[in-house]
């Protein structure tokens, strides 16, 4: 699961580089290959509503994605583990299921191989969107609001966070200047 076996790390691509919630014990810049993040989630719960859709960030396959990794106590894990599946995937009734799959991924921090829990956005759900054109992805950012704030906030929230950690990620900054 992880590089030993007092520790188990978490991957944060997204709010989670900025608000974790839950109690860790180290963060550190991380790269996660074969993902890349990508605004592909329809939001109908925190960043949007069934009716009023917002839109988030998922982990898309192909390329590569620079995050945080978050080493979490293994006896704080099953209260973390708890804690995150109900924050990623809060509509478990949806007939598809949840719109992420958790599981382990193997990340690289530094120049150490670890594996971390994350969760990847499922290409077969209805709420993933894939590549939107530009003004859909305009629309839905603009008009989304759920009860964790709007999807522009987490959109400024994501694009400040990056900057802050030095991680460039330019569809997201293209899109906030369009916004």
């Amino acid at each position: 699961m992880a590089e030993d076996d007092d520790n188990i790390w978490v991957f944060g691509y997204g709010s989670l580089m900025w608000r974790p919630g839950f109690v860790y014990r180290d963060r550190l810049p991380a790269i996660l290959y074969g993902y890349h993040r990508a605004l592909c989630i329809e939001a109908r719960h925190h960043r949007g509503t069934p009716d009023n859709p917002g839109l988030v960030l998922g982990l898309d396959r192909g390329g590569s994605c620079r995050g945080l990794a978050f080493r979490v106590d293994r006896d704080a894990w099953p209260a973390t583990k708890a804690y995150l599946d109900a924050r990623e995937m809060p509509d478990l009734s949806h007939p598809a299921g949840p719109v992420y799959r958790p599981g382990w991924h193997p990340l690289r921090i530094g120049g150490r191989r670890i594996r971390a829990y994350t969760y990847v956005a499922r290409r077969d759900h209805p709420q993933y969107l894939g590549r939107l054109p530009t003004e859909r992805a305009l629309a839905l950012i603009r008009s989304g609001h759920g009860v964790s704030g709007s999807a522009l906030d987490y959109l400024r929230n994501t694009v400040e966070h990056l900057d802050a950690l030095e991680i460039p990620d330019g569809p997201l900054h293209r899109l906030l200047r369009q916004v």
